[in-house]
């Protein structure tokens, strides 16, 4: 019973510095989590509005050709990543991947 608990004791140190180490990615997700995945406040709401006018004139007059390649990457990024938050939800709602083809 000795041995075992000085091997534990032993493998106890290694085991609590691997878990810090292999826990800091995760602080950091949390870090950025925090800031990223929040909802709008109630202040936000009238810049999100305006915002959403201006796409949609944008759309509406074609002035959405004149962007540069950066700016059009960027905005095919951010619609992607709602894209992929939309099928990431449908996924958790219905519990499964069964029946999307991925």
């Amino acid at each position: 019973m000795t041995k075992f608990v000085r091997n534990f004791a032993e493998k106890a140190s290694g085991l609590v510095s691997a878990a810090v180490t292999y826990s800091k990615p995760v602080a950091t997700f949390w870090q950025y989590a925090k800031v990223e995945l929040v909802p709008p406040t109630p202040d936000e709401l009238p810049a999100a509005i305006q915002s959403a006018k201006k796409i949609i004139q944008s759309a509406k007059t074609g002035s959405f050709k004149h962007l540069t390649v950066k700016e059009a990457v960027l905005n095919g990024l951010v619609a992607t990543e709602v894209w992929m938050w939309f099928y990431v939800g449908e996924i958790i709602g219905k519990r499964g991947i069964v029946g999307y083809d991925v």
